[in-house]
């Protein structure tokens, strides 16, 4: 009886015994992939900041609409430079920044330890694809780190149709300038996430106090200003409800193809 009431407490992929992990995929064949990586987002933000927030949001997710949170992916892909031998990529380069006032010099920015090509990505997440279409999955939602959340938009067309799997994710919203999930780096919006996830992990006052001198490798809003885990509830809810509507008509026509099917 433990066992099959266990299901209902646990969503991470890595626990489940086969009977649970059967049990989850009969309610709800949906698999969720936090594209982390171990990156700068400033000096009061953990290395792990982009495996932190979709992890903590799918675990949610999966509580409610059902599914599994398979592990984290840190491995991603990023602009990268060669500059006199060394390679700069990501925010490594100050140049690309949005603003003026937020640009820095070029450097090797602490932490960052995750860049692989394009290419070696895309054959990572067709090798995921092809074993969830193995176990039976119908549903992903992938999301975290920005370039690689956008290879995934890039190839959704594609994968969908040699997989057979629906792929979503968490952009595409009118206020995510304001109240997107991981579309900043290091600055409001995803300081304040991983406020509400992990409070314990974000040190505010490792930034200058001077509000003049830009933070190195922070790119949107001041989080000095901004960012709080209100703000990070208030984002998480509103991505909630856009997600499980998205889910919810998902998982209701797979049934409506079930019940055709077996007629």
């Amino acid at each position: 009886m433990e066992e099959k009431q266990s299901h209902l407490h646990k969503v991470n992929y890595a626990e489940l015994t086969p009977a649970e992990f059967r049990i989850r995929m009969a309610a709800a064949p949906i698999a969720y992939l936090p594209l982390g990586t171990l990156e700068f987002h400033g000096e009061h933000m953990p290395l792990g900041s982009d495996a932190i927030q979709p992890a903590g949001f799918f675990n949610e997710i999966a509580a409610e609409a059902g599914g599994i949170v398979l592990p984290t992916l840190f491995l991603g892909p990023d602009r990268v430079e060669t500059v006199s031998g060394s390679e700069y990529y990501g925010k490594d380069n100050g140049n690309h920044a949005t603003l003026e006032t937020q640009q820095y010099e070029p450097q090797i920015l602490t932490g960052s330890a995750y860049w692989i090509p394009e290419e070696l990505f895309i054959l990572l997440i067709e090798g995921i694809l092809k074993q969830l279409k193995r176990q039976g999955f119908k549903i992903l939602v992938a999301h975290g780190h920005g370039p690689s959340t956008r290879q995934v938009i890039n190839h959704t067309p594609e994968w969908e149709a040699k997989f057979g799997v629906r792929i979503f994710n968490l952009w595409g919203s009118e206020n995510d300038d304001w109240n997107g999930f991981m579309s900043d780096h290091g600055a409001m919006l995803e300081t304040s996430v991983v406020m509400k996830y992990r409070p314990d992990l974000v040190h505010i006052e490792n930034l200058p106090e001077d509000p003049t001198q830009w933070p190195t490798g922070i790119r949107g809003y001041d989080p000095r200003i901004y960012a709080s885990a209100e703000k990070g509830n208030e984002i998480v809810k509103i991505q909630k409800e856009r997600i499980l509507n998205k889910l919810g008509s998902a998982l209701d026509q797979l049934k409506d193809q079930s019940e055709i099917k077996n007629e």
